[in-house]
């Protein structure tokens, strides 16, 4: 399927790994022209690296997101770099594994500004341009989190439902722009990170294993549930984060679209 990608113009914030990075290489291969974001320079060059050596078009901005200072010099790097946006994946994200004890009101305000001001400085810096070329795409990644939040890392999961609230508040903001504006949910998905996270959790619940094969049927039978009976790859939400991103997608606005195998239990 032809996504008719070719010549748009994409940032993926924090996407020097995981999610992330296999979003921005996927717009790529779909003939989008990306920004590489992410707080760690050498990192996001690796990326963009490896989507210049598979024919893409890509550039690094290194910056951090939480101030609206280092937030402006990165948009307006951006738009010197392309020369306008089509496209902004929101996908920056922070988290900490802690529960209501540890997580004090502080550290729910440095979450908030981290996951949901970090997003919105870049809608106020972008759909300005957006509105000219009368033409945009605006994705949050958010969490299943958002709508079934665990008991552990509650800030997170607030921060997160709060992405798919203002995601259908800007949506009537920019009716009739041609601008959509978007979240995607995904589940488990396995990421370096997550990896890490669930190896920690089996030492923990002494699952007794090493291999990662063992570790993930733990997950799914312990942790979250699913359907499908597995965790989900990057890959499988990188393409879904394309098709919403392109022009097929029009008629996709407001929503809050699940990639999760099935395992938030609702009906809408």
């Amino acid at each position: 399927m032809n996504l008719r990608l070719r010549g748009k113009r994409a940032i993926v914030t924090g996407s020097s790994s995981g999610i992330g990075g296999g979003i921005a290489k996927t717009l790529a291969n779909e003939g989008a022209t990306v920004i590489v974001h992410g707080r760690n320079k050498t990192e996001a060059t690796k990326v963009a690296d490896r989507i210049i050596a598979e024919g893409g078009k890509a550039y690094v901005i290194a910056g951090d997101l939480i101030k609206d200072d280092s937030a402006e010099h990165i948009a307006n790097e951006a738009l010197q770099q392309l020369g306008g946006l089509d496209i902004l994946i929101n996908n920056a994200a922070a988290y900490v594994n802690r529960g209501w004890t540890e997580a004090t009101a502080n550290h729910w305000g440095e979450l908030y500004n981290a996951n949901v001001l970090s997003a919105v400085r870049m809608i106020r810096l972008f759909v300005p341009y957006m509105k000219k070329q009368n033409w945009g795409r605006i994705i949050q990644m958010a969490s299943g989190e958002a709508t079934q939040p665990f008991a552990f890392m509650p800030d997170y999961a607030a921060t997160k439902a709060a992405l798919v609230n203002l995601t259908v508040s800007l949506s009537k903001e920019l009716a009739n722009t041609g601008i959509t504006v978007n979240t995607i949910s995904p589940g488990i998905i396995v990421t370096p990170g997550v990896e890490r996270f669930y190896r920690e959790m089996a030492t923990s619940k002494s699952w007794a294993t090493e291999n990662w094969d063992e570790i993930e049927k733990h997950v799914v039978r312990e942790v979250l549930h699913n359907p499908v009976g597995r965790l989900g790859r990057v890959e499988e939400v990188a393409n879904f984060v394309a098709y919403v991103a392109s022009p097929l997608a029009d008629y996709i606005n407001g929503a809050n679209l699940r990639i999760d195998g099935g395992s938030t239990a609702v009906i809408n």
